[in-house]
């Protein structure tokens, strides 16, 4: 019989947050400032105490990465977490926009982390970039459609951000990612890579396995996986520009929270 996914070692080279410890899901709820965190029936205590120490580990290892404290990682205390609960076979994490609920599954969820927080930023971002009666859920999908920016330090670093995602070095037109996207979606007769929320979200996902701190409950498969090799996360030049832009927004970010 294999072993489940979830007792499977997940290697990390980050500091020490827990001393050892164990910690529970009601310790990260209150330590981060989560509204709640659902646990799924068939989650057992062994199952439960694995779970807490590898969320744990990963959230506080963002933190350190983005350079955030804990109240962006809850995004002020707005996203909801859920583990076990539900289930896709053909989904291993979710976030559900209608309950601003990130949802990993209990075997298959570990690695998708920071795909999923991103999304839950990328919709909590939306309201305070731009008007929030444009009719779309997310920040990556507003700008690619040109709304409108609010006029902000931080909007403005956002932006940028987008645009060494989405854009050539110029400015005026599509990059290769977004173009590997495009063609894709044309192969697999879908429209899902090519997403804008979609292409932030890998982005993101890329930027975070690229740091030298390494977590990979947090996040993995932007370096090896097939779709990795056809182009579908940032890579090379691309990719340190969008990581650079990126990490100079939440750097930023960062420090006007903690004032």
């Amino acid at each position: 019989m294999n072993q489940p996914r979830l007792t499977k070692p997940y290697y990390r080279n980050g500091p020490s947050h827990r001393d050892g410890a164990d910690v529970s899901f009601s310790d990260i709820r209150k330590m981060f400032n989560f509204p709640s965190i659902q646990i799924g029936k068939w989650v057992t205590k062994q199952e439960q105490q694995i779970a807490a120490n590898l969320f744990f580990d990963a959230l506080c290892d963002l933190c350190d990465i983005l350079k955030v404290n804990t109240e962006v990682i809850s995004l002020r205390g707005t996203l909801h977490l859920a583990f076990g609960v539900g289930g896709n076979k053909n989904s291993s994490a979710h976030y559900d926009v209608s309950r601003h609920r990130l949802s990993l599954a209990k075997n298959a969820g570990g690695g998708a982390l920071a795909h999923e927080w991103f999304h839950a930023f990328d919709h909590y971002i939306y309201s305070r970039m731009f008007l929030p009666s444009q009719g779309f859920s997310f920040a990556s999908e507003a700008w690619l459609h040109n709304q409108n920016v609010n006029s902000h330090p931080l909007n403005q670093l956002l932006s940028k951000s987008f645009e060494a995602l989405f854009l050539n070095d110029d400015g005026e037109d599509i990059n290769q990612f977004v173009d590997a996207s495009v063609r894709a979606d044309k192969a697999m007769k879908m429209h899902y890579f090519a997403l804008p929320q979609e292409m932030a979200a890998r982005a993101f996902e890329a930027c975070i396995q690229d740091h030298w701190l390494k977590n990979a409950f947090l996040v993995q498969g932007t370096k090896q996986t097939t779709e990795a090799k056809v182009g579908l996360y940032p890579n090379g030049t691309h990719l340190k520009r969008v990581s650079s832009a990126l990490f100079a927004y939440f750097n930023a970010l960062g420090s006007v929270m903690e004032k």
